[in-house]
């Protein structure tokens, strides 16, 4: 599952996305609205935790802007603000939840949990192709044979592939999706986990495999 978080206080934001890639989401993080907007106008989220005191775009005006788009991307705005007007005010905006600073990080990941739940249940939670299946409710990949419980970045890189099964995904596309567009990982990174995803197809003695095309990507194929 991959959440954009728009904190501007870096340090904050360093101790969320920690909190977050620890429980297996994917996070990309944005330090002002600006940003915000632009990265959920172009990419597919499944959420977003984005504070309201940000430069650039304030993040009531953000939400409202991606509203305006008809973009139905979860929202849970976080702001040192407890007063019942603005809590309302981002409510009345189109955001599906709200949570004062400072905030425990069980209730945070709960929070998250419940506002993509609803998400999840208005579209399939299952992407097929060949003879496996990607549970993205529980990170399982499931063969005839088998099943595993997919690792975070796994997970990533198998839903990126399986939701568009022929297109071609180059290794920097990889970096920049999963890991991040900040990421200061290496894209040797990218082939040690798709090597981590060849053995796991090997292992569910699945008909699909994971093709490299020379200087242009990656994509799944069904073996004949």
């Amino acid at each position: 599952m991959k959440l954009l978080l728009a904190e501007d206080e870096k340090s904050l934001a360093r101790a969320v996305k920690a909190i977050l890639e620890k429980n297996n989401f994917l996070v990309d993080v944005v330090y002002d609205g600006r940003e915000a907007l632009d990265y959920l106008l172009t990419e597919d989220y499944d959420g977003a935790v984005m504070d309201i005191m940000m430069p650039g775009l304030d993040g009531i005006t953000v939400l409202r802007r991606l509203r305006a788009e008809g973009k139905g991307t979860p929202v849970l705005l976080l702001t040192a603000k407890s007063q019942i007007d603005d809590k309302v005010e981002g409510l009345d905006a189109g955001a599906n939840d709200y949570l004062t600073k400072p905030f425990d990080a069980k209730e945070l990941l709960a929070r998250i949990r419940a506002m993509t739940r609803v998400q999840r249940v208005q579209t399939s939670s299952v992407l097929s192709f060949g003879d496996l299946t990607l549970n993205l409710a529980t990170y399982e990949l499931a063969s005839p044979s088998g099943s595993f419980r997919l690792a975070g970045k796994e997970f990533g890189m198998m839903e990126l592939m399986m939701r568009d099964p022929g297109a071609l995904i180059s290794a920097e596309r990889f970096l920049e999706r999963v890991w991040g567009y900040e990421t200061e990982a290496d894209i040797n990174v990218v082939w040690v986990y798709l090597s981590y995803l060849r053995k796991k197809l090997a292992a569910l003695a699945s008909k699909v495999s994971i093709k490299a095309t020379r200087n242009a990507g990656y994509s799944l194929e069904v073996k004949k």
